[in-house]
């Protein structure tokens, strides 16, 4: 994350500037009605000449094929350029014929060639051809913007088309998605197509250089996560029994009465009876008392009980709290949140509380991803965030034409006054869908919800499955999701933003053929689990990987089940019984259910009886998506508006896709949160105007009021993302700064330059601080500058005022020669300590300046952080707080360079520690291990400051 940053533009700056201002111009004209034919018309000529390439790419053999990458390489790293997609671009408008020309080069062959053998090599390895829509797809990641598609049109194939093209040229790439799930699924799964044409990852690198980036659901990662940074955090002290205190004043203190709660800024202030009880409970004059803080435990514990509730915010798994993403419905595993929120939280619930952290790291998602030269991304819902996109991350977004028409019916909201008429209607709603065999998506908001909803449909009778962050549910996830499109089947999701499995109606046959393999498979070749722990009375459950018989669509013939068990047993013996890591075995298991040839005995044979089992299961589920295609399709059912029009899209997406029969309808209720949270006056009259709970709602003033609400929600968002962007735009190049010299640290051999460097800098600073550039030379007082500079280095002991004066008539010539003062220092004691022990003084400046780095980088972030809580509040005294937090950041900032270059020099020590010193490193001479450099040099963590001491 040190990478300095780099202005997005370069390989998309002066080409494609006339063509995003026409396309900002046209979407203003055109906006919500674009179906994405003006990007096919674009592309039209390009699609066309990959389509003739493609009987060449038949041709080829498999080793011609993956020939074609080394050749494409070569052309890359000769320096032929990959940003050559841009084509004529004709536009018809009203009577005027828009003609926009852009360069044009031979060098489009390239790209043309690249596609061609990805597409090709999709065919082999995964049966997959791509659509032309799909290559579309592909060119406008290429350029770096992003892509909007469908859902269901095939995102995760489009992305490798433009990553491996950008792979060519050896700077690599980063496809980023929004799980581990998928991130592991997708390098298992369409991963094998680079890795077919012979392109690799590099190991056990944490992040490579800023290149090229893919990012999948893009405006999940940029905007929904961007409202809070990235943060590396690191143990600080232990756990405060305070936080048990406060849970239990909270739970006795009433709202409204004690406190205050503002759900719309999710916030809590005491008040004047809370301060008086809670005082006087605490046995404390002062809630703010900074030797006591207790004001931060109180109000941490009133916003765990009133703002983070259990099985909406988090679920308790064992003894630990953990977070549930409000975007995936997902447990965010190894997320805390920070300020002492979290042990708030575990407290009131009365778990045992985990250490406090402290923040070693932190950025924001904007300017992370803004480090890439080239970023680009997909998603289905991404024109209704176009101008945040343009105006944040400088990305245009282009509508992808589907492959075939869309034809679902999206139905007008049904609203009742109270939720209580709302999930009755949603049951009714199911109920009748179920009867006709139509499959059913239930969308709901929270954990709670979605249980509440499965119980109404028990007592209804009505089977379904549960897809939400309970530990149960999410090991079958993929498996509920795959199956959500059969005849019959009742799915009920907290959320399907980015779960990345398409619901195929009838059901997926390649996945069940994958699952019966599996779970014959796994138990034979992976180990025991080792080390796993639950407790002393209830052991861990053994994993079986068994999957419900209710899920296949029929029971394998007998031939096939000998198949695929002697498939199984050559496995088995061939990779070792139960010997592998249950990863290891996924990725095995993973390559052997694609469609190409395999030159391994072992995959070719699971390979043959994974399409064998493919294709008596698809016999039964082509039949069955005929029935389910008669039936309408895949119904979507909402049970609540979410804070962006974006997530509702995304959950009416998963019908309808690839042309498929489908329909959606919301069902809400004036009580539904955000409504009630920002639906302001309007709403509340409404409320009180309509008081039969069962009848829906029709109005046009209540749809408009509705709309209202949805659209302050998310302009409301907007404004906290780019208020973050904003202060973290002040951080970024301070952190730029210092990850530069900490890189610089662990680059270099040789640290000599840098301490020179930051020794000469220190006696500008002595010197500044102690005569200054504009005293005159009269008023130099030398015996308080030479006090101040045997203080700062004991080896200067020979200085003198009439040395200085005889050797420096002007203020210039002082500063040379302290400086040739600094270094012949710095060089005698480096000379003293390499006697004692040849190598030490290398590995001791290595480690001093990283851990000063970190240690004063670490107290920075937390000084900063109160900054910009403390700012806030000069807006009263009509001062703009961001320029309050520029300003007094840049100080601190300046504060803490001069830091780190004072606390560390290896002369800033006395003699009595040089003896010590001398006595360690003799030591160490003497040891056959390598020097330790902690033991070997002590370094005062508080240096001497440049000012006088009287």
């Amino acid at each position: 994350m040190g990478a300095k940053t780099i202005k997005l533009g370069g390989s998309r700056g002066k080409k494609t500037v006339a063509m995003a201002s026409l396309g900002g111009l046209l979407s203003g004209i055109f906006k919500g009605n674009d179906t994405g034919e003006a990007t096919r018309q674009q592309y039209a000529s390009t699609v066309d000449a990959i389509n003739r390439l493609e009987a060449e790419m038949l041709a080829l053999s498999d080793s011609e094929l993956r020939d074609k990458t080394l050749v494409l390489k070569e052309r890359a790293q000769r320096g032929e350029p990959l940003d050559s997609l841009l084509h004529p671009l004709t536009l018809n408008c009203s009577k005027a014929k828009i003609v926009v020309a852009f360069d044009y080069d031979q060098n489009h062959v390239y790209c043309k060639e690249a596609f061609a053998v990805v597409r090709e090599a999709s065919k082999r390895v995964l049966g997959l051809r791509p659509f032309d829509v799909q290559l579309i797809g592909g060119m406008v990641l290429h350029k770096g913007e992003i892509a909007e598609m469908r859902t269901g049109e095939g995102k995760t194939l489009v992305a490798i088309l433009p990553a491996y093209l950008n792979a060519l040229s050896g700077k690599g790439v980063h496809v980023v998605t929004v799980n581990d799930y998928l991130a592991r699924r997708d390098c298992e799964w369409v991963g094998q197509v680079p890795r077919f044409l012979g392109l690799k990852s590099i190991e056990e690198l944490v992040l490579r250089t800023f290149n090229y980036c893919v990012i999948d659901e893009v405006d999940s990662i940029l905007i929904d996560e961007a409202r809070t940074p990235l943060i590396i955090s690191g143990p600080a002290e232990k756990p405060s029994d305070r936080y048990y205190k406060a849970a239990k004043i909270a739970a006795a203190f009433q709202r409204d009465i004690h406190y205050t709660v503002d759900e719309k800024q999710k916030t809590a202030l005491l008040m004047e009876q809370g301060y008086e009880d809670a005082e006087e409970i605490l046995g404390v004059k002062d809630l703010y008392d900074p030797r006591e803080q207790w004001a931060s435990y109180v109000l941490n514990a009133i916003k765990a009980k009133e703002l983070f509730l259990r099985d909406v915010n988090y679920i308790i798994r064992g003894k630990e709290v953990l977070i549930v993403d409000e975007f995936t419905g997902r447990v965010m595993q190894g997320r805390r949140w920070s300020d002492g929120l979290h042990q708030a939280v575990e407290a009131k619930e009365g778990l045992p509380i985990q250490n406090e952290t402290v923040t070693l790291a932190s950025i924001s998602y904007q300017n992370f991803f803004l480090q890439f030269p080239k970023l680009c991304g997909m998603t289905g819902t991404a024109a209704t965030e176009s101008t945040e996109f343009e105006s944040i991350y400088k990305l245009k977004v282009t509508i992808v034409p589907t492959n075939k028409p869309m034809i679902r019916k999206d139905e007008s909201d049904v609203v009742f006054r109270a939720t209580t008429g709302k999930w009755r209607a949603v049951v009714v709603e199911i109920s009748r869908m179920h009867k006709t065999g139509r499959p059913v998506l239930v969308g709901t908001t929270s954990v709670e919800q979605s249980d509440s909803l499965s119980e109404q449909l028990q007592e209804a009778g009505i089977p379904h499955e549960v897809l939400n962050a309970k530990p149960e549910n999410v090991e079958r996830e993929a498996e509920i999701v795959a199956q959500s499109g059969r005849l019959g089947a009742v799915t009920i999701a907290t959320n399907m933003a980015g779960r990345g499995t398409d619901i195929i109606l009838g059901g997926n046959a390649e996945f069940m053929a994958r699952l019966k393999l599996r779970e014959m498979l796994m138990p034979r070749v992976v180990k025991p689990a080792e080390g796993v722990f639950v407790s002393v009375k209830k052991p861990s459950a053994k994993k079986t990987w068994k999957v419900n018989e209710n899920l296949f669509p029929c029971k394998l013939s007998n031939e096939n089940a000998k198949l695929a068990e002697e498939a199984v047993e050559l496995a088995a013996k061939s990779w070792g019984q139960r010997s592998l890591s249950e990863l290891e075995a996924e990725e095995r298991l993973s390559y052997s259910c694609e469609k190409g040839p395999a030159q391994d005995e072992v995959i070719a044979k699971l390979r043959y009886a994974f399409l064998q089992v493919v294709k008596e299961f698809k016999v039964y589920t082509d039949e069955e998506r005929k029935k389910v295609v008669s039936a309408g399709g895949l119904h979507v059912v909402g049970t609540e508006r979410h804070e962006s029009r974006r997530i509702d899209n995304q959950l009416r997406g998963r019908s309808g896709r690839q042309g498929d029969p489908g329909g959606s309808r919301f069902f809400l209720s004036l009580e539904d949160n955000i409504f009630r949270i920002f639906g302001g006056d309007r709403i509340q009259g409404l409320m009180r105007a309509f008081r039969v709970e069962d009848l829906p709602i029709e109005s046009k003033m209540l749809t408009k009021a509705l709309d209202e609400a949805q659209r302050k929600v998310e302009n409301y968002f907007f404004d906290i993302r780019k208020q973050l962007f904003e202060y973290d735009e002040v951080l970024n190049s301070q952190r730029d700064r210092v990850y530069t010299e900490r890189r610089r640290a662990l680059k270099s051999d040789n640290l000599q330059s840098l301490i020179i460097e930051y020794a000469e800098l220190t006696m500008d600073d002595i010197l500044e601080a102690n005569i200054g550039s504009d005293a005159p030379k009269e008023s130099w007082d030398f015996e308080k500058l030479i006090a101040k500079l045997k203080q700062y280095c004991y080896l200067l002991d020979d200085l003198t005022p009439d040395l200085l004066r005889s050797e420096c008539s002007s203020y210039e010539e002082l500063q040379d020669y302290l400086h040739r003062c600094g270094r012949e220092a710095y060089l005698q004691k480096r000379d003293i300590v390499e006697k004692q022990a040849p190598g030490l003084m290398k590995e001791a400046e290595r480690f001093l300046v990283l851990s000063n780095i970190d240690r004063l980088w670490k107290e920075h972030l937390q000084s900063i952080k109160f900054v910009q809580q403390a700012v806030g509040l000069r807006g009263y005294a009509q001062r703009d707080p961001l320029i309050e937090y520029k300003l007094e950041g840049y100080n601190l900032f300046l504060e803490m360079m001069a830091q780190i270059r004072r606390n560390f020099q290896p002369v800033l020590v006395n003699k009595s520690q040089e003896q010590t010193q001398n006595e360690e490193s003799s030591k160490l001479g003497k040891s056959k291990n390598k020097p330790d450099p902690v033991v070997a040099t002590k370094s005062s963590s508080s240096a001497a400051d440049p000012q006088a001491t009287a």
